[in-house]
């Protein structure tokens, strides 16, 4: 049988070519999984999953930009959204192809997963893992705890009200007994607000991070008020107190200073302290109170104070003096830190030595920066020409030269005027070859008391199908001996080797009754290159959906909100997109529950435009005003 007439006016390729080409795809995404091994143990509820997102990988071998072309000129599906349920959507073409020829054409096996069918898998699987969704909003909304959380149970409540749905505690912050604090107002919080709340711990996993640095000098700096003409419009209030006693400064202290022996005491309203500060500066305090735990004084000009500094007391323009010199006690040394800049070097070491800048030593030999690696044997594998970040890809360089002790470093990437490296910060190598299991011994240490309180076990740089198999067992093995629940298991994806394993990591996953991926975008984008960060978490949310597995969209959504209590425009915008994903975290700031009442908001709105790739076509007001002023 021939095509019907075509009387259509627009130029379009035939229905046999069609047939032809999509019979070819369909035979080629099955003769590609037919290869793929699903492993065994793999939960029952994912089975299906299991097969349809083999036969995603298979589809998404294959270029299919120019057949999707032809397809859009018959107005038929572009195969753009066929995620959930390949084969239907393969077989659905098929059969439409075939009809508007006149041909009758049945597939030759159902589709492991129909089109509802695909739909309901990701939606119950998400139920089951995070919890129902609130009413008017698809997309969850998690949140970092603070600190203070553990000991304001009101801000838990707040933060329910508007519109946290779970709670994340990162256990490479604080002890058991910190988070069992956090855990109990958690729950007392569900009871007051009536809300529900999943917890998610997040296990630390081998994280590189920067050794210690030397400390920087034992100085506090204390600045007055000051207008835009640089004039003093309040001076600053600065608490001096014995030095072997808790300090219990006033509200309007900005600073407070431990002085030797118990003068002070005998300070009086109107008493002058003159210094010169670590300048040589001449400065003054004016004592403005004074009582048994200390006083307070108004300084009027900037001054650098230093442990050791010499105070001369005087009243009524006469010096009082002590039996000891009036000095400032021990302050604590500044954290330290290593200025670098483009064109700089910095070694590498695989040994514990403290941190330090560039320096000349007594014989004028000019030594280059140093720090060590918190876990020296990933230097192991290193090799010149491979890239290091640091601080979450705020400095960047090539690595230069290896030696016994330390790889050499030259920075390529660091602000005009240097950027500080501390103490402590994230260490990436993208380029080399890690081979390091992602739980660590802290990590098993702790997994009984996870696995007794949390929901939902985070599992932090996993990089092997291997790993995500050790949690799990580990994870059954204690529930069984704790006689309690296994949580749901959430692989973070925050590195390029777990981005390219990303299908047999969820694989292995299904063998959990419960399993979620969360984009974790700050290591991700070292990992990856900043500019391919939003093609890689694109694809990581069609191959989720493609395995029917619940995506957390995390990393610095709405920071600038959380923390100085203003967005950007681009954080709106990264906000609303994050709406495609089943769950938006975000991380702790000052101003969190206004973040999180901002996100709520956002994303009721985005709900009816935007569900996964596809735009909803609800009804436009803009398209209502448009014909009323017509």
């Amino acid at each position: 049988m021939t095509d019907r007439p075509n009387t259509w006016p627009c130029e379009r390729e035939s229905l046999d070519l069609l047939i032809r080409e999509v019979t070819a795809l369909r035979s080629e995404i099955e003769k590609y999984a037919a290869k793929a091994v699903i492993p065994e143990g793999v939960h029952d509820k994912y089975r299906k999953s299991a097969i349809n997102l083999v036969h995603y990988m298979a589809l998404r071998k294959l270029d299919l930009r120019h057949l999707q072309l032809l397809l859009s000129e018959w107005g038929l599906s572009s195969i753009g959204r066929a995620e959930r349920k390949v084969m239907a959507t393969m077989d659905s073409l098929l059969e439409v192809l075939h009809q508007l020829k006149g041909v009758a054409w049945q597939p030759p096996v159902p589709p492991p997963v129909c089109h509802r069918e695909g739909r309901k898998l990701l939606e119950d699987h998400t139920d089951q893992l995070l919890g129902e969704h609130p009413s008017g909003r698809r997309a969850r909304i998690m949140v970092t705890m603070p600190e203070a959380a553990s000991t304001d149970m009101g801000l838990i409540a707040r933060l329910l009200d508007n519109g946290m749905d779970c709670a994340r505690i990162n256990t490479a912050q604080g002890t058991p007994d910190d988070w069992f604090r956090l855990i109990g107002n958690i729950r007392k919080a569900e009871s007051r607000t009536g809300r529900k709340c999943r917890i998610l711990m997040d296990l630390a996993g081998p994280k590189l991070r920067t050794g210690e640095i030397e400390p920087g000098p034992e100085v506090l700096k204390v600045r007055p008020v000051k207008n835009q003409l640089g004039q003093v419009v309040e001076p600053a209030m600065v608490w001096l107190y014995p030095e072997k006693i808790e300090p219990t400064p006033p509200t309007e202290a900005k600073a407070a200073l431990p002085v030797n022996g118990g003068w002070i005491r005998k300070c009086q309203p109107g008493d002058v302290l003159s210094f010169r500060d670590a300048r040589g500066s001449k400065r003054q305090m004016a004592i403005t109170s004074a009582t048994q735990q200390g006083a307070l004084a108004a300084l009027g000009k900037t001054a650098y104070f230093t442990s050791g500094m010499k105070l001369r007391l005087t009243r009524n323009g006469e010096k009082i003096k002590g039996k000891k010199p009036h000095t400032i006690g021990q302050l604590p040394p500044l954290d330290g830190f290593i200025n670098l800049k483009t064109g700089d070097e910095i070694l590498l070491y695989r040994i514990p030595v403290p941190g330090k800048g560039a320096h000349f030593d007594e014989n004028g030999i000019l030594h280059p920066a140093r720090v060590c690696c918190s876990i020296p044997q990933v230097l192991d594998n290193a090799a010149t020409g491979e890239s290091v970040w640091f601080d979450d890809g705020r400095i960047g360089g090539t690595i230069s030269g290896i030696a016994k002790e330390y790889i050499k470093v030259s920075i390529t990437h660091a602000r005009p005027q240097g950027t500080r490296l501390r103490s402590h910060k994230g260490i990436n190598l993208p380029d080399t070859d890690i081979d390091l299991p992602a739980l660590t011994d802290e990590d098993k240490a702790i997994l009984p008391f996870v696995v007794k309180h949390a929901d939902l076990i985070g599992m932090s740089f996993v990089n092997r199908p291997a790993d995500v198999d050790d949690l799990i067992e580990l994870a059954k093995a204690e529930c069984q001996r704790s006689a309690v629940e296994m949580p749901g298991i959430i692989l973070k994806i925050e590195t390029r080797r777990a981005f390219d394993r990303l299908p047999s990591l969820l694989l292995i996953g299904m063998k959990a009754e419960n399993l979620g991926v969360m984009i974790a975008r700050g290591d991700l984008a070292v990992e990856c290159g900043f500019e391919r960060l939003a093609e890689v978490q694109e694809q990581i949310l069609w191959v989720c959906e493609a395995a029917h597995i619940p995506a957390i969209w995390a990393t610095q959504v709405l920071e600038g909100l959380a923390k100085q209590g203003l967005p950007t425009r681009a954080e709106i915008s990264d906000a609303a997109l994050g709406q495609r994903a089943e769950c938006i975290m975000l991380n702790k700031g000052e101003h969190i529950v206004e973040a999180t009442r901002s996100l709520d908001d956002i994303l009721r709105r985005m709900q009816d435009h935007q569900t996964k790739k596809r735009s909803l076509l609800r009804k436009l007001h803009l398209a209502d005003k448009f014909f009323s002023n017509s």
